[in-house]
């Protein structure tokens, strides 16, 4: 056996490492989204264009979120295999039911929230559990999926091809929010990918599902 191996095999998640790994991804995550949501701010992907419907039409963002990725499961499936889109399923249903979950656990005055602050804390937030994810084979769909397809099969990082596509929704947004709002939501596009752009790279992280 090589050294090589030895030091893959070392870092092979456990089946309770990844359950855990992905509960907690997920929990960081949809904070993260759930204080977008109560800044009144809008972010990139599937969680951005969820936002963005939710704010025009009144809808639960938990049930359009689930809806928007429904068509990335497709590509999770042809592209990832079934166990990453299985893994994917199971945390875009988790972040949906998170989202009805958090204004209830939380008896605070969350309208008071300074709206920058919660836009530059839940992209971070978001960052952190996205990133959580990606190492434990899970991700919350959409434009992850489509991300991290790219850099394993073109070698671009899937934090900078996120980012490119992020801050044009944030910039289509302007037809829902006011500029002041797209500003700083494209200020917390840029946190949220370079938390991914500068800690998700090949060869970095050992760890496998």
């Amino acid at each position: 056996m090589t050294e090589n191996s030895v030091t893959v095999d070392a870092n092979k998640h456990t089946l309770a490492e990844n359950v855990m790994g992905v509960v907690t991804g997920v929990f960081i995550a949809s904070f993260g989204l759930f204080l977008l949501k109560e800044s009144g701010s809008v972010s990139g992907g599937t969680a951005g264009l969820a936002l963005l419907v939710s704010y025009a039409t009144g809808l639960s963002f938990g049930l359009l979120f689930l809806l928007v990725n429904v068509p990335f499961f497709a590509l999770a499936l042809w592209k990832k295999g079934v166990g990453f889109t299985l893994r994917t399923v199971m945390t875009v249903a988790m972040v949906s039911a998170f989202s009805y979950l958090h204004p209830v656990a939380l008896d605070i005055d969350i309208y008071e929230l300074n709206p920058v602050y919660g836009t530059l804390g839940g992209n971070l937030l978001v960052g952190v559990g996205l990133l959580i994810l990606f190492r434990h084979g899970a991700s919350l769909g959409g434009i992850n999926i489509l991300a991290l397809i790219l850099q394993e099969k073109v070698g671009w990082r899937a934090g900078y091809v996120q980012m490119v596509i992020d801050v044009a929704i944030v910039l289509f947004s302007l037809t829902v929010v006011s500029p002041w709002v797209v500003l700083v939501s494209a200020a917390g596009a840029v946190v949220l990918n370079l938390v991914l752009a500068l800690n998700h790279k090949q060869g970095r992280y050992l760890g496998r599902t």
